[in-house]
């Protein structure tokens, strides 16, 4: 059953990573589920330098856009799959955006070699929460591994955004799409990995 979608009522997202944490792969899978379901959809990207750990940033703009450039203050969800990353993006968001964020950190180079200290989660989530009207963060990492592996935070990640309501594309055309567009060997776990992160926000959205 596809969703009825007014294609003059955009939907702006903003995933936000470490290189090497798949949200490429969950914006394009985000997008190929929309087009399934007949919403218009762009997608934006900025690789910046992830082989090295560098922030890695996609944009998804839902709806009858001229662009697919989410400018500052414009979008509508920011989904972070590190905390410092979704901080250091909070730009992108007004008050009236919804953040959905990782907890568990994967500090940069420099700290690790004693040239910085990464913040406390605490402080971080705080910031976050004062600059947005809502905040839903978890460690998303610990329920991939639970899954099966840490490369299927992008698919709690995915999930959780899902489990939100927030996006006009059901869960089950997101997982349809999973199970086509994936890797078959990986299947059943991204599948655990993405109802994880669904159970995650559908709990606390609208609390």
């Amino acid at each position: 059953m596809k969703t009825k979608f007014n294609v003059h009522n955009m939907t702006r997202i903003i995933f936000v990573a470490v290189g090497g944490q798949g949200n490429l792969l969950a914006a394009h899978l985000l997008g190929e589920a929309a087009l399934a379901h007949n919403i218009p959809v762009q997608i934006s990207e900025i690789h910046g330098m992830a082989q090295r750990g560098g922030v890695v940033e996609s944009a998804i703009v839902m709806g009858k856009a001229q662009s697919n450039i989410i400018s500052r203050g414009e979008a509508d969800v920011l989904v972070g799959f590190e905390p410092l990353e979704t901080l250091r993006a909070i730009g992108k968001c007004n008050k009236d955006s919804y953040v959905i964020s990782n907890t568990f950190p994967l500090p940069p180079f420099t700290v690790a070699i004693g040239m910085g200290a990464y913040p406390s989660i605490e402080e971080t989530m705080e910031k976050i929460k004062s600059q947005v009207k809502k905040l839903v963060a978890f460690d998303g990492s610990t329920m991939a591994r639970e899954a099966g592996t840490l490369l299927s935070l992008n698919m709690v990640m995915l999930g959780a955004l899902a489990g939100t309501g927030l996006v006009p594309v059901s869960a089950e055309m997101i997982k349809q799409t999973i199970a086509e567009k994936t890797k078959k060997a990986f299947l059943e776990m991204n599948i655990k990995a993405f109802d994880r992160g669904f159970a995650a926000t559908s709990k606390v959205a609208n609390a």
